[in-house]
């Protein structure tokens, strides 16, 4: 039997050869997964600037991170990641426990700071959570790469870094927006556009 050409086959890591149509179908997960978070990311950019933004650039800044608040409290979805049937039984764990805490803290920092942002200190709840969950998010993608994480061994979760990951990202951007603008912006905003 003739030997396979040496450019027509890799060695997967136990030694066996792997052709490469084999290492093409490995890909093509993958190639989904970052096709699907990059469109992710242009889709929810254009709701962005369409829709929310102009909905909350005029607001106070309490008024204007309350629905983000909102939305970043569902976090604790990032739960999921410790759920076993879920996930793959082959999911990094120093993954999937970053990712799940991580979520589950930005999520409890995001209903603390709507709870207290009527007060004083829900502004600074709301720093403290911004820069939280801004850098949970990037630690997450960073210990993916770092593990070797493939699109499958997500499993259920796949559509929380294509679709939700990509959101909270942009909304984050949002909130440092409106915590960076001075209240004095907001009353001559406000007397240029009376409601």
């Amino acid at each position: 039997m003739a030997e396979a050409p040496q450019d027509a086959r890799l060695v997967s890591s136990d030694g066996s050869a792997i052709g490469i149509l084999d290492k093409e179908a490995q890909m093509l997960p993958q190639i989904c997964f970052f096709v699907s978070v990059a469109f992710s990311f242009m889709a929810w950019g254009f709701v962005t600037t369409r829709y929310i933004w102009p909905e909350l650039r005029f607001r106070r800044r309490d008024e204007g991170l309350q629905p983000l608040l909102i939305l970043h409290s569902f976090r604790f979805m990032g739960l999921a990641f410790l759920v076993p049937g879920v996930v793959s039984p082959d999911l990094p764990s120093a993954f999937a426990r970053s990712a799940a805490y991580g979520d589950f803290i930005a999520a409890t920092l995001a209903v603390l700071s709507l709870l207290w942002l009527p007060r004083g200190g829900g502004l600074v709840l709301a720093w403290i959570f911004n820069v939280w969950g801004s850098a949970d998010l990037l630690n997450a993608f960073y210990q993916a790469n770092h593990a070797g994480l493939l699109a499958g061994q997500l499993g259920a979760t796949y559509f929380i870094p294509t679709l939700a990951v990509p959101l909270l990202l942009i909304t984050h951007g949002l909130a440092f927006r409106i915590l960076l603008q001075h209240q004095n912006e907001f009353a001559m905003r406000e007397s240029r556009h009376p409601a």
